[in-house]
């Protein structure tokens, strides 16, 4: 359970640090946050097949292919069901033209409410892959996880301070996001102690969640820039990485 909880709180905090890095720097180098995106969609996929996807097969039984699909379907539409939620709150926070000064706290409470609805299946999938037992495979999720948690802290600064939000407020409102997850990984955690004949579809879950965040935002984001190809051979390494720890592991 100590790990489970240093996990939960590494995964918040990785948010909080990239938040704290956001204020630092003005304007990150799109290459930089492409490579370290790329990095860690790679360590994501990596993590999904082999510390969701496989332990799910394993313990399916009779129907473990079945159990299985359907378990990474569902946990696939039910981000894409939270995607469709939350540019709906952010539009309506941010306003169709962009940030405006006059924007009022209740705005950007909604936008801050758009990040956790976002932030919380991602900390549920690194409490369920606990699950497993299997703590090398569980620690591989929660990394992948916090690796994209760095760059996605960082970016949530601007808007907020542009919205008239002040400095300590926009830190307030970083680590609530950050603690959103570290709530989503005990809720998960605790909820497949209680449940273990359901371990398998919510791995499957799990790992469907995960490989909708994969394909639909990293992937798209880290080549919109075009031409370099650095962000594909950083995701391929980061892929590699978790192969080789593993096996050394």
């Amino acid at each position: 359970m100590i790990v489970v909880i240093l996990a939960a709180f590494g995964v918040g905090g990785a948010t909080m640090a990239g938040a704290l890095a956001g204020f630092l720097f003005k304007r990150i180098p799109s290459r930089f946050n492409n490579i370290i995106l790329g990095f860690a969609a790679g360590v994501m996929l990596s993590a999904s097949a082999f510390g969701l996807i496989q332990p799910a097969l394993d313990g399916g039984g009779l129907f473990r292919a079945a159990i299985v699909t359907a378990g990474i379907l569902a946990g696939a539409f039910f981000l894409n069901a939270v995607n469709r939620f939350v540019p709906c709150l952010e539009r309506f926070a941010l306003g169709q033209s962009g940030i405006e000064q006059s924007q009022k706290l209740d705005s950007v409470m909604l936008f801050v409410l758009a990040i956790a609805v976002h932030n919380l299946p991602e900390g549920i999938a690194a409490g369920v892959s606990f699950g497993t037992g299997n703590t090398a495979d569980a620690l591989a999720v929660v990394w992948g996880i916090a690796l994209q948690n760095i760059p996605e802290g960082m970016v949530i600064i601007a808007p907020l301070l542009a919205a008239g939000t002040s400095r300590t407020k926009t830190l307030a409102i970083a680590l609530f996001t950050g603690a959103v997850e570290v709530v989503g990984t005990l809720v998960g955690y605790l909820a497949i102690g209680l449940m273990r004949e359901a371990l398998p579809f919510a791995l499957a879950f799990a790992g469907g969640t995960m490989l909708h965040v994969i394909s639909d935002e990293m992937i798209p984001e880290i080549h919109e820039d075009g031409g370099d190809k650095s962000s594909t051979y950083a995701l391929l390494f980061g892929f590699c990485s978790m192969i080789l720890i593993s096996a050394v592991i």
